[in-house]
């Protein structure tokens, strides 16, 4: 009999005792140690937090399908609604492996400069985090260790695509609570790295005062073909965000109210410019940060790509709801260690939620889940992203990289209280002749001007 020193007792109660102390990743050694040694997180967990069979005592393991059947036996390890998706609504849910090395959760390149870079991040005197020498912060996650809230929730909003310019081509339906579609789009989502850039020149800064450019444009159907946004970020993240938007009725770009954050994007949509990456406001216009728990949890942070099995379009196959369309049928696996944080919107005296709860992985610093509060204090919304590495079954997608992307796949906005989802995921091209790519050194003045959004708008 082989008998287990580190148990799934043991590891609860590893949990709980260090809840007090804070973030602190890793239960037999210090994570990035451990990282920063053997590119692999192995060594940093007992096996009952790398194997789904060990959790669960047989009961559930990587192979099985997830389903109404079976998602009692891992209950602990999901948000309330994806639990209420795979129980009541058909969701199904293809269980892989734990990925033990971290050169599959985040772009190699940005984890090279989290290494290069550690310990030279500090914050200023409003909370924004800096360079230790003064000026904006150059690169990678500064704080691949994070001991609070602060610094997980900041670290991430430097940098949501982790890249220095994003573009990305999405497929977008918005179904009503038995999966039939009410509104289909396709759109265009442009990042550009206005600090932080670790690849492209100038780097790292091509502008010192700004965050990031971010700009999106609707390509189908035709009643909202042209419609574009841009926002502009200032790095000081007390600041809002400049917002222009081009409408094709007026044929010119306007400035909108930079705080109306809660409302639909877009007719049909169940999401905000809040939920976007699930931090989409400047961090210091949200505070009460606070760790709430931490342990282990089931999210789809690798291996969704599906340009294995659909080269072409990268579609997921569908499952759920009456139509059996409702939801993607994506994978998920055992994340050893996640820390679930809380932020309320300080900044915003009329948001219509009370707070946001963000499931991140300890790994990465990655967030899987993010579920939204109403004013009462009721869960009202989910917003579910999926990872993975562009590379399956002798398929690849590199863009401008010199290795396989690393990106999000798909998103899952479901508002539980209305039963309304949006779902959309990463495609090769959309109409319009746009396609996906990454690290594109003109993407700002292509995309991210107001004469860009123009342009792309006509």
């Amino acid at each position: 009999m082989h008998i287990r020193k580190f148990d799934r007792d043991y590891s609860r109660r590893h949990f709980l005792k260090t809840m007090g102390a804070g973030f602190s990743a890793g239960v037999l050694a210090p994570l990035w140690d451990v990282i920063a040694a053997e590119g692999d997180i192995t060594k940093a967990y007992p096996e009952e937090l790398l194997s789904l069979d060990l959790y669960t005592k047989g009961k559930v393991k990587a192979g099985d399908v997830l389903s109404a059947d079976n998602v009692d036996h891992v209950k602990d390890l999901l948000d309330e609604i994806t639990y209420v998706q795979i129980k009541q609504q058909g969701r199904l849910v293809d269980l892989l492996p734990t990925t033990t090395d971290v050169w599959k959760l985040n772009p190699p390149t940005y984890l090279e400069a989290t290494l290069k870079n550690q310990g030279q991040a500090a914050f200023d005197e409003k909370g924004n985090i800096i360079h230790k020498d003064g000026g904006p912060w150059i690169g990678g996650n500064p704080f691949p260790n994070a001991k609070d809230a602060n610094e997980i929730l900041g670290a991430h909003n430097l940098s949501w695509g982790r890249y220095d310019t994003t573009l990305y081509c999405c497929n977008q339906d918005n179904m009503d609570g038995e999966g039939n579609r009410q509104y289909e789009y396709n759109f265009f989502w442009c990042e550009v790295a206005g600090t932080g850039r670790i690849a492209l020149d100038p780097k790292p800064h091509f502008n010192e005062k700004v965050l990031r450019f971010q700009s999106a444009v609707w390509t189908y159907p035709a009643d909202v073909k042209g419609t574009s946004i841009l926002n502009i970020w200032p790095y000081d993240q007390s600041e809002y965000p400049e917002f222009y938007g081009y409408l094709p009725a007026f044929k010119r770009v306007r400035r909108f109210p930079t705080n109306q954050r809660f409302e639909p994007v877009i007719a049909g949509a169940t999401f905000f410019l809040t939920d976007a990456w699930m931090t989409g406001d400047p961090t210091l216009t949200w505070g009460n940060f606070k760790l709430i728990g931490k342990g282990p949890a089931l999210a789809c942070v690798a291996d969704n790509w599906q340009g294995g099995r659909d080269p072409e379009n990268w579609a997921y196959e569908r499952c759920g709801g009456k139509t059996g369309q409702k939801f993607y049928r994506t994978a998920m696996q055992l994340c050893p260690e996640v820390f679930v944080v809380e932020l309320e919107p300080t900044g915003y005296p009329r948001a219509p939620y009370s707070k946001k709860r963000i499931w991140y992985d300890a790994r990465t610093m990655t967030p899987m889940v993010m579920n939204s509060f109403d004013r009462r204090g009721e869960v009202w919304k989910s917003w579910e992203g999926g990872f993975g590495v562009f590379e399956k079954d002798g398929n690849s997608f590199k863009s401008n990289l010199p290795h396989p992307v690393w990106s999000w796949t798909h998103v899952h906005s479901h508002d539980i209280q209305s039963d309304r989802i949006s779902i959309h995921q990463q495609v090769p091209r959309i109409t319009g002749g746009f396609q996906t790519a990454y690290n594109v050194p003109d993407a700002y003045e292509n995309f991210t001007t107001q004469a860009a959004i123009r342009r792309l708008g006509t």
